[in-house]
């Protein structure tokens, strides 16, 4: 039981490490501190989709979840949880080079807004 909450916890650690890459510089819009976690956060999501890498968190999630008995997975997390709902096909080196543009496109649109609302303040 105990292996089965841990992989549960790392599951959604991951998926608001996911959600804090793709949103975090909404945050920093009002928790000016929180650039110092959102852009290397945004830097490692980013990476890992150009350079078609795993997240450490998956072989934890895995390991954690066969010794509790269950079955593992072999494609990382994004292609296990999160492709099958959004990319039925499955995930190809092209998806993942647009998912780290995403990841990249948003966080630059907020900072550039917020470095616009920055400006006008100090002037």
């Amino acid at each position: 039981m105990f292996y089965r909450l841990g992989a549960d916890a790392v599951l959604v650690i991951h998926l608001l490490f996911i959600v804090f890459v793709l949103f975090g510089a909404l945050l920093v819009l009002r928790w000016r501190w929180l650039v110092v976690l959102h852009i290397p956060a945004m830097i490692w999501g980013a990476v890992v989709e150009f350079f078609h890498l795993y997240c450490p968190l998956t072989p934890l999630e895995n390991a954690l979840r066969v010794r509790a008995g269950g079955a593992g997975y072999e494609a990382g997390f994004i292609e296990h949880y999160l492709i099958a709902l959004i990319y039925p096909a499955g995930l190809t080196p092209q998806i993942q080079l647009w998912l780290g543009g995403v990841v990249l496109g948003c966080n630059l649109v907020a900072y550039g807004w917020l470095i616009t609302r920055l400006r006008r303040k100090g002037t």
